[in-house]
This record gives structure tokens, C-alpha cells and sequence, in this order.
């Protein structure tokens, strides 16, 4: 006997027919879901699908309905074979597409050629068994179960070379993984934003990029030439600024003197200006108030006085170092409303690097008044990193020896005393040679407090061997990790730790540091990069308090030491 045909009843019985069709095949009654009849036709085997009119009127409704809600949604979307071929996609998707993207794989429909990939866990535990992720293969991942997270380049598509895919497993009810959905979205705006905030960041750091060798062979106003030239090559190059004007507040008579400018009429360079909030143009009224000036028409504005020849609009802003105004940037446009607001954030994060260099060369203007002073902070210099490197090394012998060769570790708990002890003699040794009178009250706010950093960057590491030594504090540095958490166990007041360590996860190395120095204040520090691990807000809700940017500032410093971290869980102040 011929197998008898299955035929596929949506909703209530058709009537009379019902007996006849079941003569000749096999009814399988199904609900008028969606969803349902979606589910029963893919799994397939069906020779035919009956339904009342109004029934099929009613599926063909709401099959319209969610067809147009889904093609209204703002991200691309599309719905992939287990391979990873696109089967159908919203307008959004194909806007986003290079080509005709149903039948391509996912990749080549969005004329994508170079991939970097960001996995993120999964959220199912449905999945089969996980097997080895293909580096070629992208897709990989969620074919195994595992939700993904790529973020896509392509040098074809030049209006939206940046996109990013979520791309989620479609799991069958035995747990295999029966198709995939990716979600689209055109970052280019983010990315190029980032790219730009990482170039200013870049920047700033080599304003003041003085290492050894140039300060032996320059005096001072070689090392001021050296920064004017640094800071008018960047402000042309990278933030695109023709006419410029820098100036600095003498904190004793309240003049803002020109340090250079690029572009302004002879009158302007030579005028004098003092910050007051009248009278003394933008450049006065910003120093006065410490706030940023848009003067989007020159015609009109009651605060501008001429600077450039044909100038329409201007913005300044105050270059400030640890909250207080030391200057001010201004440039100036041709045209009306010549600046925007991304012109406004770009340029205030760029002051702050301008800041820091400033007050850099503040620092080393004062140190040339005292020989030997500058002598002793020059050895210190030396000493700090190559004994920080002493004192990590032991450290890690240490965690290592504890236990299986206790004469060892003796020796090495000797050798760290003994590199704290060079420390102190050498800071001993300069307060005697200048005679340095009692600190005054509140200069020196982290006076015995004992800071670790762990940072790559040598040159934050130098900086903040100078900053926290000027502010008291006993600092010791760690270039990775590992080291970290290895002299963590020493005992610290406060831990400030680079966001993503070269040799471990950012997180990871947070819950170490923890774990290692629990009553430690904890801060991650970062300069304008993205946190791709989340480890800042995994931190946040362990208790930590502060994010400190790079370059350090004293008064983000100071109050991440003296305020501490949040236990977990509590509440937040009203």
C-alpha cells in the first residue's frame, strides 16, 4: 500500500471535505500562528496545505503587518542558511549591501574584504557540544551557538566603510542550529570619531614629549620653541585650524601673553588682553569665566574684538590645568558659524593635552632655580624605572618561591627592602641638599600614601613617578599585569590600572589586583580608546568609583585616593 500523502489544517475544520481528504492522506491540524505555521512548514514533508479563506486572509494580514514593522526597522537585518547565505534581508540591509544580497554569503553581499572580530558569550546553552572556532571563518562561532559580534570594514564602500554585525544563532528544538539572523549597523561616524579622538590623544602626548637626551641639550627656551612648534604642526595638521592664537595667564597680573599665533592681524597679536569678562574680548571673557566662547557671527557678537583679517566667527577655549584656567586657544573662520559642536569637543579634549604640556614646561622653567634640586630630580628620574623593574621582578619570584624555597624567598623580601630603602635615601638626600622647608598644609595632600601604577606606557609610568612624588605619595610602577599583581601583594593604599594590560584581560587584571590588595582603591585609567571588554562598567559594579584619563591630573588623582570605592551593591546617594 502507497504512502499516504501528509496534508498540512490550518485552523478550524473545512467541513465537508474533511472526510474526503482524510481517504486519501494524513491531516495534521496546526493552530493560525505565524510562528507555528512557520515552524511546521520548515520542518516540511507536507503535500499540501488546507485553510479556510478568512484564514488565510487573517495569516496574510499579520505576515504583512510584521513584514512592515520589520522593514521599517532603522538596523539591517537578514536571515542566514547555517553557511551563512543571506535568504532574505529588510531594505535597510540591502541599502547596506555592496551587491544583490540574497544567495551571497554574508561577507561578500557587503563588499567587505577585511574583517576583525569581537566575540561575545553566549547567552544560550542549547548548543551542541562546542568545537574548535575556524580562524578563517567568522561565522564560526555562531554556527556553534555562540553569539557574535563582528565589526566590518570595507575599502569598496566609501560612504559606509564601518559596519557592525550582531550576528545570533536560530536553534531547532533538538538544539542544532538551524539558521542564523545578523543584525547590521553603519558605524563609520563612531569609528571615524574615535580614530580622531585617538590621533588627538596621540597628539597631546607628544607635545611635551621631552625625553632625556633633549632636556640635557636644550635650555628652556629651546624646550618652549620645541612645544610652540609641536603645538602649531598639530593644530594645522590634525584639527585643520589656519589661524590660531594661544596665550597664558600670568597669575600675578592677570595678562594673557601671546605665546604664538598663526593667521591674526599684527594689531591682534600685540594687543594686550587681561582676563576680565568685559572689555578684553573672547579671549578675556573666556579666561574670566573658564567656559568655551562660540562666537558664531563676528558682525554682531558684543564680546569680539578683530583678530584675523575677514574672520565671521571664532571659539576659544580655556586651556586648564587641574581645574584652573592658564590660558586660552583661540582660533578663527572666514566663514559664519565656521565651528560646530564636534569642532567644540575636539578641540576642549585637545586643550587638556595643551594644558598638560604647558604646565609641563611650567615644571621645568622652575627647575632651572635650583641646581641642586633639578640634580636630585634628575636621579630620581633615572632610578624610578630601572628600581620599579627590581622591585617587579623580585615581586614575581617571590609569589613564586613562597611556599617551595622559603630561604629564597628571605633573600628576595631583602632585596625589596633594600630597593625601597634606595628610594627613600635618594628623597632623603634632595631634602637636605635644598634644604627644603615643612610642606605647606595641603600641598602635599597624599603624603604617605603608597600608589601602584600599572601602566605600559613608560612615559605615563615617568609622569607619574613625578606628579604622585610631588603630591607625597610613594610611588612604584609595573609595566604589565603579571608584575602588578605580584607587588600588589605588598600592600597598597591606591592601585590605578591601565585599562587593558598588554598580557591579560582588563577585568581580570582588576579582580586580581583586588583579590591581591583588597583594601586597596582601585582605578582603571584609559586615554580615549574604546573599552571593547566592558571592563570599566564590570568594575563599576564590583565598587570601583573612578576612571582616570590620561594624561593623569592632580585633582582626579587626589580625589580617587582620598574618596575610594563604592562597596558593591550600594545604593547610589540620592
Amino acid at each position: 500500500m502507497p504512502d499516504r500523502s501528509r496534508l498540512l489544517l490550518i485552523g478550524p475544520s473545512v467541513g465537508l471535505l474533511d472526510g474526503a481528504i482524510s481517504l486519501v492522506a494524513d491531516v495534521e491540524p496546526v493552530s493560525p500562528d505565524l510562528a507555528e505555521v512557520a515552524r511546521r512548514l520548515h520542518d516540511g514533508g507536507f503535500a499540501a496545505v488546507i485553510a479556510a479563506p478568512d484564514v488565510v486572509a487573517e495569516l496574510l494580514d499579520r505576515f504583512r503587518r510584521d513584514e512592515l514593522i520589520i522593514s521599517h526597522i532603522e538596523k539591517g537585518l537578514a536571515v542566514l542558511n547555517p553557511s551563512g547565505v543571506v535568504l532574505w534581508a529588510n531594505p535597510v540591509f540591502r541599502d547596506t549591501s555592496a551587491v544583490e544580497p540574497v544567495g551571497k554569503p554574508l561577507l561578500e553581499a557587503l563588499g567587505s574584504d577585511r574583517v576583525s572580530i569581537e566575540h561575545i558569550e553566549s547567552v544560550t546553552a542549547r548548543a551542541p557540544a562546542a568545537v574548535a572556532d575556524d580562524p578563517a571563518d567568522p561565522l564560526s562561532p555562531a554556527r556553534r551557538g555562540a553569539a557574535t559580534a563582528l565589526r566590518v570594514y570595507s575599502p569598496v564602500n566609501t560612504e559606509q566603510p564601518y559596519l557592525e554585525i550582531d550576528v545570533r544563532p536560530v536553534f531547532a528544538d533538538d538544539g542544532t542550529v538551524s539558521g542564523l539572523t545578523a543584525l547590521v549597523r553603519n558605524v563609520t561616524a563612531q569609528v571615524i570619531q574615535q580614530q580622531k579622538l585617538d590621533a588627538l590623544h596621540a597628539a597631546g602626548r607628544e607635545l611635551a614629549g621631552l625625553d632625556a637626551d633633549q632636556l640635557t641639550d636644550m635650555n628652556v627656551e629651546a624646550r618652549v620653541e620645541l612645544l610652540k612648534s609641536n603645538l602649531r604642526r598639530t593644530i594645522h595638521d590634525l584639527l585643520h585650524y589656519d589661524t590660531i592664537e594661544v596665550r597664558l595667564l600670568d597669575r600675578v597680573t592677570h595678562e594673557l601673553k601671546p605665546l604664538l599665533e598663526d593667521g591674526m592681524l599684527p594689531e591682534a597679536s600685540r594687543r594686550v588682553l587681561y582676563a576680565k569678562p568685559t572689555g578684553n574680548g573672547v579671549t578675556g571673557f573666556v579666561a574670566a569665566t573658564g567656559a568655551s566662547y562660540l562666537c558664531r557671527d563676528t558682525v554682531d557678537d558684543p564680546h569680539y574684538i578683530a583678530g584675523a583679517a575677514g574672520a565671521r566667527s571664532s571659539m576659544t577655549v580655556p586651556l586648564k590645568f587641574q581645574d584652573e584656567v592658564i590660558g586660552t586657544l583661540n582660533v578663527e573662520s572666514p566663514r559664519v558659524n565656521g565651528f560646530g559642536p564636534d569642532d567644540l569637543q575636539f578641540t576642549e579634549l585637545f586643550s587638556r593635552e595643551v594644558a598638560a604640556a604647558l604646565h609641563t614646561l611650567d615644571l621645568l622653567s622652575a627647575q632651572q632655580l635650583c641646581t641642586a634640586g633639578q640634580s636630585i630630580e634628575s636621579v630620581n628620574k633615572e632610578i624610578a624605572l630601572p628600581l620599579d623593574e627590581v622591585l617587579a621582578g623580585a615581586s614575581v619570584l617571590l609569589e613564586r618561591l613562597a611556599t617551595t624555597d622559603p630561604d629564597a624567598a628571605v633573600r628576595l623580601r631583602r632585596v625589596l627592602g633594600a630597593a625601597r630603602q634606595v628610594k627613600d635615601s635618594i628623597a632623603q638626600v634632595g631634602r637636605d641638599m635644598t634644604d627644603s622647608p615643612p610642606p605647606v598644609a595641603g600641598s602635599q595632600p597624599l603624603l604617605g600614601k603608597r600608589v601602584l601604577v600599572v601602566e605600559t606606557d613608560e612615559r605615563v609610568r615617568r609622569a607619574a613617578h613625578l606628579m604622585l612624588g610631588r603630591l607625597g605619595a610613594t610611588i612604584e610602577t609595573a609595566a604589565n599585569g603579571t608584575d602588578g599583581v605580584a607587588m600588589a601583594n605588598a600592600g597598597y593604599d591606591a592601585i590605578f590600572q591601565e585599562v587593558k594590560p598588554p598580557d591579560m584581560g582588563g577585568y581580570d587584571c582588576y579582580r586580581r589586583l583586588r583579590s591581591a590588595c583588597p583594601t586597596a582603591v582601585i582605578a582603571l585609567t584609559t586615554g580615549f580608546g574604546y573599552d571593547v571588554a566592558h571592563s570599566i562598567v564590570k568594575a563599576r559594579a564590583d565598587g570601583m568609583r573612578h576612571v582616570l584619563f590620561k594624561p593623569f591630573r592632580q585633582d582626579q588623582i587626589v580625589r580617587a585616593v582620598l574618596e575610594g570605592d563604592t562597596p558593591p551593591n550600594a545604593s547610589s546617594p540620592g
